[in-house]
């Protein structure tokens, strides 16, 4: 998953292209595999007149005020400086703004290099042997990215002071993380894997190989179109990290702080929809495989149990050789290995599941079919992680597939029975009563 990936730095944000002659210093935004925080170079502006040479913040205003000079300057300071003069120290708070819009504007301008210099220039060539669907596949939605996002080079070229009020500052940069045109990104992510096998199939033409090495030649770029292509991806999935690290040099009595924590909390939905959609999407690629792999399966299509929860192979206690197991939303289904195949063995529905989880061997579990006493698999997991893993989830699906609700308290044990309770005359007895449910002990 997107997400939980260690490092969501765009390549574009450790280097500039080179062919236009442009360098940054921006330090790598990187987030932690929980995705909860961002680190941010944040080294107090030296004078300008010190004579060392440019680092992290003066780097950062330095770089500001030469890209943006002719058109206005996003910072007072940076325009000093730019000048000669000495500058103000610049606050946190505006240091993780001239990042965003620093990276944004970086970020725009790959976009505007694969639409215009890749995805145009296949587009006027017209003799490539490549397909309308397979052009379409490679590039997706990406011009519609590109006009989506290019409006923060506009917005920040214009004349804007961090001398001013930092809520008008905030409130003019960020209405763009509230809009929920952001769903143009979620069809860009989940066609990424097809874009990418396009790529990959064309590398295999020998004209095709030549014309995207041409054209990364050309342009200067380092990195090839493949890495190019994934920046929407990386860049859609680290705006709620940056926004963290942006209200956390807001102040909370600062109405400009309402409008950071509405955008964090868009765009971390955005995020966490877009993940979710990809885990989706590759369980149900797995599942087609499964189905694929497994004999002598005579029930219906595995879909039809909802997702697939967890797999794993165990040894099983009294039996030679290890067992598949596939937890779905709704059953669990157990096979032996054959090669690279799967032969059925038995399933238990989650309804019927039972589950022991305290057994001799702390690194087995026990599952049986309540309507088949007999039917009784003590499971051995490789580490204790993998076994709480495991027994929470079926804990967990054994409460959602219960026939009957559970009850919301325990009983007052101090509270005797009625040995010879009044029937309720409104009550009818049903004439189907639910067996017990499922139990872990």
């Amino acid at each position: 998953a997107f997400l939980s990936s260690s490092r969501t730095c765009d390549p574009s944000e450790a280097e500039q292209e080179a062919g236009r002659g442009e360098s940054t210093s921006f330090p790598c935004v990187s987030s932690e595999r929980n995705g909860s925080d961002i680190s941010l170079d944040l080294t107090p502006l030296v004078t300008a007149n010190s004579g060392a040479p440019p680092t992290g913040g003066e780097a950062v205003a330095r770089s500001a005020a030469a890209n943006h000079a002719h058109n206005g300057h996003i910072a007072n300071a940076a325009a000093a400086m730019s000048a000669g003069a000495t500058p103000r120290r610049l606050s946190r708070l505006e240091r993780v703004i001239l990042e965003i819009v620093e990276t944004e504007q970086a970020y725009v301008r790959d976009l505007k290099s694969i639409v215009e210099d890749y995805l145009g220039c296949i587009i006027d060539c017209g003799a490539l042997p490549l397909k309308p669907e397979q052009v379409s596949t490679l590039f997706c939605n990406v011009e519609d990215i590109y006009e989506f996002n290019r409006w923060v080079p506009r917005r920040s070229s214009s004349s804007l002071s961090f001398a001013g009020s930092d809520t008008a500052l905030i409130s003019f940069l960020f209405p763009h993380f509230q809009s929920e045109a952001f769903d143009i990104y979620t069809l860009y992510c989940m066609n990424y894997p097809n874009s990418v096998a396009v790529l990959r199939e064309c590398m295999k033409n020998g004209s095709l190989v030549r014309f995207f090495q041409e054209r990364q030649t050309t342009l200067n770029h380092s990195l090839p179109l493949e890495t190019y292509l994934l920046k929407p991806v990386q860049r859609i999935l680290k705006y709620h990290l940056l926004l963290q690290e942006l209200s956390k040099h807001v102040d909370k009595s600062d109405p400009g702080y309402e409008v950071v924590e509405d955008a964090i909390i868009t765009m971390t939905a955005v995020a966490w929809y877009i993940n979710d959609m990809k885990r989706k999407q590759e369980h149900a690629v797995r599942l087609q495989e499964i189905e694929s792999l497994l004999m002598n399966w005579s029930g219906p299509d595995l879909s039809g149990f909802g997702e697939l929860v967890l797999e794993g192979s165990f040894k099983v206690l009294r039996v030679k050789k290890e067992r598949a197991f596939f937890l779905f939303d709704k059953m669990l289904l157990i096979a032996k290995k054959r090669l690279e195949q799967f032969i059925y063995s038995t399933h238990i529905f989650c309804c019927n599941l039972q589950l022991v989880e305290t057994l001799k061997d702390p690194l087995c579990f026990k599952v049986s079919d309540q309507t088949i006493p007999k039917q009784q698999h003590v499971v051995q997991t490789k580490n204790q992680e993998e076994k709480r893993l495991w027994v929470h989830y079926l804990k967990r699906l054994i409460v959602e597939n219960h026939p009957a609700s559970l009850p919301q308290k325990v009983p007052d044990p101090n509270t005797v029975p009625d040995p010879n309770p009044v029937p309720n005359p409104n009550t009818v007895p049903d004439p189907n009563p639910v067996p017990n449910p499922g139990l872990w002990l």
